[in-house]
């Protein structure tokens, strides 16, 4: 299988995921102000969600563009990836109905939590393919945003049962962190 056959794919996954999520919000019953006021929650649910997959959708096109060639270990780890990314539509509109509950905070997490685990274990296929003292791997180094956003999905999710404005805040934080470029990759495709 070709690599841009694994790409072609995954982002008609994170497409489809994208389109079921915006067909989740519904549309208002009236026509004023006041009747969006209800949905505010499943939008702001929605446009963080959204972040996130673009976030992936970026990050994961970069790895694969980087992959000298699909293995059977990389296409496994691409799908588990896009299971987890394909909850996330489900998560997002049960966390905007109930946006200050626990549980589907928690959930929400979790999915998050899941998903940065398969992208690290891509990552580390792809790696591996490569080797440890390829310019992916100089690019990627320690993967501090990484690591550091899976022990806040690790902190937020029990956090949802205390404090769910922490945890959303958490949520947001972390995409914030990713929405800066990290220009590392870019540098070793231009170097390698």
């Amino acid at each position: 299988m070709s690599k841009s056959r694994i790409e072609a794919f995954s982002d008609g996954v994170i497409a489809i995921i994208i389109t079921i999520m915006v067909l989740e919000m519904k549309v208002p019953h009236g026509a004023t102000f006041e009747a969006l006021l209800p949905i505010i929650p499943v939008f702001l649910s929605y446009i963080l969600s959204f972040v996130y997959l673009g976030i992936y959708w970026n990050n994961h096109h970069h790895l694969l563009h980087a992959a000298k060639s699909p293995t059977a270990a990389i296409m496994w780890a691409n799908l588990h990836l896009l299971f987890w990314l394909s909850l996330i539509p489900f998560v997002t509109g049960w966390l905007g109905e109930h946006h200050d509950s626990a549980l589907p905070m928690a959930l929400y997490g979790f999915v998050l939590l899941c998903s940065a685990v398969a992208y690290f274990i891509l990552q580390g296929f792809v790696i591996s393919g490569h080797g440890e003292d390829s310019p992916l791997a100089k690019a990627v180094g320690s993967d501090w945003k990484g690591k550091s956003s899976v022990v806040c999905y690790a902190i937020s999710i029990p956090m949802a049962f205390y404090s769910p404005a922490v945890s959303v805040a958490m949520y947001v934080l972390i995409a914030v962190l990713w929405l800066v470029p990290d220009r590392r990759m870019e540098a070793a495709f231009k170097r390698g």
